[in-house]
C-alpha cells in the first residue's frame, strides 16, 4: 500500500481532479419509455418495437407507478429526472409534461432540477423539442451515433447526418442543454477519420459529449454477425488509439472525460449520471427500470418487470410492477460503488465510502492488491478517496477484477 508520504504527494498533486461536495449524491428519478420504431443491430437494452402503444394506458400506468414509490419517499428532494428508454422522444409531450407535473406534486424540487429526455434525431421526433421544453424538459441527448452516412446505415439508424445536425440546430433553440451520442471504434475506422468526425461534432457548440466504444453484446444482430464470420472490430491496438484520440480531442477542446465514456465542459456535466456513479438514490419507474434507495437505514435495490405488457398489466392490477427488492449488503454494496465510482475522473470518495460500507478504503481492501494496481499506474489512493488513473479507466473491467476477486 503506498506510504503516508506517497499519499500527500498524490493529495497535493497537479493533476488530482476537482469534486464537488462528495455527500451530495442527489435524488433521481429514472422513467423508462421501452418503445423504438426499430432495434438497432448493436443494442441489447430493454427497447422493443410494438405497431401501436396506447398512450392512455401508458400515461395512466406511468403516474400510477410513481404514486407508489412516492408513498415510500416524502420529502426527498429531486435533483434530476431522466426519461430513458427505448426512445422516448416517441412519447407525447404531454406525457412528459403530465409526469413531471405529477413529480412536482409529490415532491419538493430541487431549484436547478435537470430534466432530461433522450431522443433520436429523427425530423418527426424535432419536430416535438418545443413541446418537450413547454413541457419541462431543461437537457436533451440527442442519439446521433455517428456523422457519417455509411456509418449511420450500418447502425442501423433511422437517420442520416444532415437530419442529425439539423436536429441538434433544433434542440439548441429549444433546451438550455444539449448532448448527444457517438459511437467509435466502427469497422475499418482509423484514428484520424474518428478525430475529423469528433471535430465535426464539436463544431456544433455542445457542451457535452458521450462516446461509446461499439461492442459486440450477446443476443443482438451484431453478434449473430460477428459469430458468424461477418462482422470485425478493429484491433485492440486501433481500439486504444481511437481511445486516445478522443481524450486528446476533447480535452483540447475543453471537453475533458469526467467518466469513462463522458465528456464535458466544466458545470456541464450530466447530473443524473452522477448519481448513479456517485452511488446516490434513484427511483425506477417503468419497464425493467432499476433503483437503489436507502430506506430506514438500509440500501434496496429495485427492479420493475421487464416486459412491456406484463409491467403493464401488473400496475393495472397492483399500483406497481415491483419484480425485485433486495436489501443489498455491506459487501455488495462496496463492489457496486467500486463499479460505478472508479468509472468517474474523480473516483470515490472517502467518507461517501465510509458511509456507505463502515469501513475505510484501507480495510476493505488487501493491502496487496492496492499496492500492486497503484505501482502499475491504474489506481491512486490519496486523502480523497480512490480512483482510477487514465489508463485504470480505460482497462477498467480487469482492474476490478483483481480488486474485487
Amino acid at each position: 500500500m503506498p506510504s503516508p508520504d506517497a499519499v500527500v504527494a498524490a493529495a497535493a498533486s497537479p493533476d488530482a481532479p476537482e469534486r464537488e461536495d462528495s455527500a451530495v449524491a442527489g435524488f433521481g428519478i429514472y422513467l423508462h419509455w421501452p418503445f423504438c420504431l426499430s432495434k438497432c443491430p448493436y443494442c441489447d437494452f430493454n427497447s422493443h418495437v410494438r405497431a401501436a402503444v396506447d398512450q392512455d394506458r401508458w400515461r395512466a400506468a406511468l403516474l400510477t407507478e410513481l404514486d407508489h414509490y412516492a408513498a415510500q419517499t416524502p420529502c426527498r428532494e429531486v435533483t434530476s429526472v431522466f426519461f430513458g428508454g427505448g426512445t422516448p422522444s416517441l412519447m407525447p409531450p404531454r406525457t412528459v409534461a403530465a409526469l413531471l407535473e405529477r413529480i412536482a406534486a409529490r415532491w419538493p424540487l430541487s431549484a436547478d432540477l435537470e430534466v432530461s429526455l433522450e431522443a433520436n434525431p429523427t425530423s418527426v421526433e424535432a419536430a416535438r423539442f418545443a413541446g418537450f421544453a413547454a413541457a419541462g424538459v431543461n437537457r436533451v441527448s440527442l442519439g446521433v451515433q455517428a456523422l457519417d452516412d455509411v456509418a449511420l446505415g450500418f447502425l442501423g439508424r433511422q437517420h442520416d447526418a444532415a437530419e442529425a445536425l439539423a436536429a441538434v440546430a433544433i434542440a439548441r433553440r429549444h433546451f438550455a442543454r444539449i448532448s448527444f451520442d457517438l459511437i467509435y471504434a466502427r469497422p475499418e475506422q482509423t484514428p484520424e477519420a474518428w478525430a475529423a468526425e469528433l471535430q465535426r461534432a464539436l463544431a456544433e457548440g455542445t457542451t457535452h459529449l458521450s462516446l461509446y466504444q461499439l461492442t459486440v453484446e450477446p443476443n443482438t444482430v451484431f453478434h449473430g454477425a460477428w459469430r458468424r464470420g461477418e462482422l470485425t472490430l478493429p484491433e485492440e491496438a486501433t481500439q486504444a488509439a481511437l481511445f486516445e484520440a478522443t481524450q486528446e480531442t476533447l480535452t483540447a477542446a475543453g471537453l475533458p472525460a469526467y467518466e469513462i465514456s463522458n465528456h464535458a465542459a466544466k458545470g456541464a456535466q450530466c447530473r443524473h449520471n452522477l448519481t448513479y456513479w456517485r452511488y446516490g438514490d434513484y427511483l425506477g419507474i417503468g419497464p425493467g427500470a432499476q433503483g437503489r434507495l436507502t430506506l430506514a437505514g438500509r440500501k434496496w435495490a429495485t427492479r420493475q418487470h421487464r416486459a412491456p405488457e406484463a409491467w403493464l398489466a401488473q400496475v393495472e392490477a397492483q399500483g406497481h410492477a415491483t419484480r425485485g427488492r433486495t436489501a443489498i449488503a455491506a459487501a455488495e454494496r462496496r463492489d457496486e460503488m467500486m463499479m460505478m465510482g472508479l468509472r468517474l475522473v474523480e473516483g470515490v470518495a472517502r467518507d461517501v465510502f465510509l458511509a456507505q460500507t463502515g469501513e475505510t478504503l484501507e480495510q476493505s481492501f488487501p493491502p496487496a492488491r492496492l499496492a500492486a494496481l497503484a505501482e502499475a499506474g491504474y489506481l491512486v489512493l490519496d486523502r480523497r478517496g480512490l480512483r482510477a488513473t487514465a489508463a485504470g479507466r480505460q482497462r477498467l473491467d480487469a482492474v476490478l477484477a483483481h480488486l474485487l476477486n
